[in-house]
């Protein structure tokens, strides 16, 4: 039977598919709660232990033996305490005990659980603990020494030189102003190429389509797991995200993508006069729509030096303070994707939005959503934000707990290690041991 990219029989998926088509109704309702960030403080929030012990509760209940609902939790605390590669060699030493090494490799590797119910039940927790604004989809590149590794390809550098041998996996993220937490993964596993002398050689990846696959991720979200509909931010390659674009918004999703300038869209809005109905790169319909821009809330403002005395008085230490950063212009053209037959249905459109610091660089960043235009330029940077945060989370709590730090040939494996290093970025981000996020 053919198995999707996570494991599961397509089969399953499709049947799975058909009796959750009420739920992709929910897209547009959920896309309209979007607010302006706001740092969250980090006093009051639970320890690491508590935070854990509540999460393993209801983490496990998919594994009915007790020794794997004990193994998962000795994994997790393993991924939360073990110092630097989170590797089961390390986790087994800090540990201790004649064949710990032995029993967390068979737990991983060999094991007969199911990650996806654990993934559903993680899911349910930070519902309760942060819920989300959005998923974030986004891909994360595994780099690794060698070629055994499950799915590992060649892959073009960003600048100049060799090529990246690496793993890459696709991950929803439930964001908020809380932080961001992955919950769902899809790892590439390319068939292999091969070499001059007729052996197996790595596949070149490099021009894989890495957004049908965030695109498949969302939607089993939506119709296996059966859960809210929540926007889409689109982290993934440019112009190859437009076919996942048409699959989210017919599944009743709303996608929000950065987009490159270069990506040719269809002017739809009177407004623009002189470019209805053209077909121009998105660059140069922003940029037509210069005398549009409007004022947007900030998205964050960093710490600035407080010239004014402190409360505690003269000759004490000043203290930054936070200044709200300079108004961001915005401004917001109605599109259709290529190839789109005209139409004047709004769910044939999709709103360009460009923003950014009003400077000769304008626009920053580029955007396309099927978010009401007229909402656009206000939400629209709200899940820019939403995205760096996911990025800085990544880094910064993602790779202390061991993302990217599995090391097997199996794609079980994987999986069942990319799961459990998902909870305990949970655990550790909505407890007092992560960092506090980007400004």
């Amino acid at each position: 039977m053919k198995r999707s990219a996570e494991g599961r029989p397509t089969a399953v998926r499709r049947a799975a598919g058909a009796a959750a088509a009420p739920h992709r109704r929910a897209g547009a309702a959920a896309a309209s709660s979007a607010s302006p960030a706001s740092p969250v403080s980090r006093e009051g929030r639970p320890g690491t232990d508590t935070l854990l012990a509540r999460l393993a509760d209801g983490l496990f209940s998919s594994l009915h033996r007790s020794d794997q609902r004990r193994k998962g939790t000795d994994y997790l605390r393993g991924l939360l305490s073990t110092p630097g590669r989170k590797s089961i060699r390390n986790m087994a030493a800090l540990m201790g005990g004649s064949g710990t090494g032995q029993s967390l490799h068979h737990f991983i590797c060999s094991s007969t659980w199911d990650w996806v119910p654990v993934r559903r039940d993680l899911y349910a927790f930070v519902e309760r603990e942060a819920p989300p604004r959005a998923w974030v989809v986004r891909p994360m590149l595994i780099p690794k020494t060698g070629r055994h590794s499950v799915g590992v390809a060649r892959y073009a550098p960003d600048s100049d030189g060799p090529a990246l041998v690496a793993q890459q996996a696709v991950g929803v993220w439930m964001a908020s102003s809380a932080g961001a937490v992955p919950v769902h993964w899809h790892l590439h596993v390319p068939d292999p190429g091969e070499d001059a002398s007729g052996g197996r050689d790595l596949a070149d990846a490099s021009g894989e389509p890495t957004a049908d696959r965030a695109a498949d991720a969302c939607l089993e979200l939506l119709s296996e797991w059966q859960v809210p509909a929540r926007p889409v931010v689109l982290e993934v390659e440019g112009a190859a995200s437009v076919p996942a674009l048409r699959r989210l918004r017919a599944a009743g999703l709303c996608p929000v993508a950065r987009i490159p300038g270069d990506l040719p869209l269809r002017v739809t809005d009177p407004t623009l006069v002189g470019h209805t109905g053209a077909v121009l790169p998105a660059q140069r319909i922003i940029a037509a729509a210069r005398e549009l821009r409007r004022p947007v809330r900030a998205v964050g403002g960093a710490p600035q030096p407080s010239r004014a005395p402190t409360p505690s008085g003269p000759g004490r230490p000043r203290v930054p303070v936070r200044r709200p950063a300079p108004p961001e212009l915005a401004a917001t053209v109605r599109t259709a994707l290529p190839g789109t037959p005209p139409s004047r249905r709004p769910d044939a459109e999709y709103a360009l939005v460009g923003f950014g610091a009003s400077d000769p660089d304008w626009p920053r960043e580029l955007w396309l959503t099927a978010l009401p235009a007229q909402r656009a330029a206000a939400e629209v940077p709200y899940y820019s934000r939403l995205a760096r945060l996911t990025e800085h989370q990544q880094r910064t709590v993602g790779d202390r707990v061991g993302l990217r730090d599995y090391a097997g040939r199996s794609f079980a494996g994987w999986h069942r290690h990319a799961t459990l290093a998902s909870a305990a970025h949970a655990a550790a981000l909505l407890s007092a041991w992560a960092p506090p996020g980007p400004t």
